[in-house]
């Protein structure tokens, strides 16, 4: 006799594709229309499959009755099958839209990020052609300003090559003229007197015996030491051949002077070589004496004269010049004439 239990059952409940989905979640059963009944009546309820219920009965209507819609929640884990194999839900429609309407996105953000992507492009375009062209602007500047600095290096050159040329042409002809008046000086020179300094220059001494300085004495050094205070002149006279006269200038007031074992001869306001009143601006000392004498600018300018010509033949003396017979002539003849032109008062206003 067959079990009762085996009855109320669903006879295809093994092979039942809707319960296999049910079973294993692939599908769930979403009742829009039957409510909560059908739902509880799905369970291990008892199930006469011979006979059909009635609605009064308390029963659902068949299943086969009303369309049931499903909702698809992902692949069966059971089977490997196609969701759209069981059911085609909504959802497989919605699927194409999207992706296009992705597309659709992705291109007009891939057109957006082009234009933008253009745009900069052309500013940084246009920005080195802007830099470009302030670039070749200061290169043409330059190259102006170079061109001119070579013309005007050039017209320096010329100028300056044009002036040494000038002064090489004057310096040849003062040259010339002065070979011309050294030739005529010395056919107006005295062969005396040169054959006397030659003399002299073979063998230089102090002496005022000699030929040479005798006559210089005579000449040039005796007149122009020779003062009215005739007695202070010949002590000035010995000083300066053994070049021990000191001349110094005199003190100005407005400095502190110091107090020294001296004795003042005379006054600033009178010569005491000349006796006449000048302004005296210098002393002199002769030796280690400590007695000072004030003189005057001529008095000054004198003396000075006569120790720069024993000062240069001294230097004679020692060997200290080395030049030709006829410069140092020349240049004793020019020391006699300062001798000559103080001994007549003409003196450099500085003295």
């Amino acid at each position: 006799m067959d079990d009762p239990k085996e009855h109320t059952r669903c006879p295809a409940r093994g092979t039942c594709p809707v319960f296999l989905a049910l079973s294993s979640e692939a599908v769930r059963y979403a009742p829009s229309v039957l409510g909560p009944a059908l739902e509880g009546n799905l369970g291990e309820e008892p199930w006469d499959t011979d006979s059909q219920p009635h609605p009064d009965e308390g029963h659902p209507p068949p299943l086969e009755a009303v369309p049931v819609p499903w909702k698809s929640v992902g692949p069966c884990k059971s089977h490997r099958e196609s969701p759209r194999g069981l059911a085609e839900t909504p959802g497989g429609e919605e699927g194409p839209a999207a992706a296009q309407l992705d597309v659709l996105r992705l291109r007009s953000s891939s057109m957006e990020i082009r234009e933008k992507g253009s745009e900069f492009l052309k500013e940084e375009l246009h920005k080195a052609q802007k830099e470009l062209k302030l670039k070749d602007e200061e290169c043409e500047r330059l190259s102006k300003v170079r061109e001119q600095l070579e013309r005007e290096l050039e017209e320096l050159t010329a100028s300056l090559f044009e002036e040494a040329h000038k002064m090489v042409r004057e310096a040849n002809m003062k040259q010339a003229a002065s070979e011309k008046q050294l030739k005529e000086a010395r056919g107006k020179v005295d062969t005396t007197l040169f054959a006397e300094f030659q003399a002299w220059r073979e063998s230089p001494t102090l002496d005022k015996t000699c030929p040479f300085l005798e006559r210089v004495y005579r000449e040039d050094v005796g007149p122009c030491l020779d003062f009215t205070m005739q007695e202070l002149s010949a002590l000035v006279r010995a000083a300066v051949e053994d070049n021990t006269l000191t001349i110094e200038p005199v003190a100005s007031q407005s400095l502190p002077t110091m107090k020294v074992a001296t004795v003042e001869c005379g006054s600033t306001n009178t010569c005491a070589l000349s006796g006449l009143a000048r302004a005296c601006r210098h002393r002199i000392r002769l030796g280690d004496s400590e007695s000072h004498y004030y003189i005057s600018p001529s008095s000054r300018a004198r003396i000075t004269a006569v120790c720069n010509f024993f000062t240069y033949i001294r230097y004679i003396q020692q060997g200290l010049v080395r030049q030709e017979a006829e410069p140092m002539f020349w240049e004793i003849t020019r020391l006699r004439k300062e001798m000559s032109l103080a001994k007549l008062g003409f003196f450099p206003q500085e003295a």
